[in-house]
């Protein structure tokens, strides 16, 4: 079990332990939810949405005629910066 205390601001410091198992560093956001349970859950922002991203795109590429890494490239790129490529 890990503790952490709450200062006058409402800063938390996460345990060493709890870092390293989120793979959190300095500067990376954290996010907090509620599951199903009611319980509040602490995660690493950034791998949640790749998470997210990754859930989203399954499967496009191959209902894309599978394309190239460059296809994807310059799609990403297109979107990216708003512009033909």
């Amino acid at each position: 079990m890990n503790l952490a205390k709450i200062t006058a601001a409402g800063q938390v410091t996460v345990p060493a332990e709890i870092r390293r198992i989120l793979g959190l560093k300095t500067g990376d956001k954290i996010l907090f939810f509620q599951n199903e349970n009611g319980e509040i859950v602490i995660g690493n922002a950034s791998v949640n949405a790749i998470r997210k991203a990754q859930i989203a795109f399954e499967g496009v590429a191959e209902g894309l005629g599978n394309p190239s890494e460059e296809d994807i490239q310059c799609w990403v790129d297109e979107v990216r910066y708003k512009r033909d490529v």
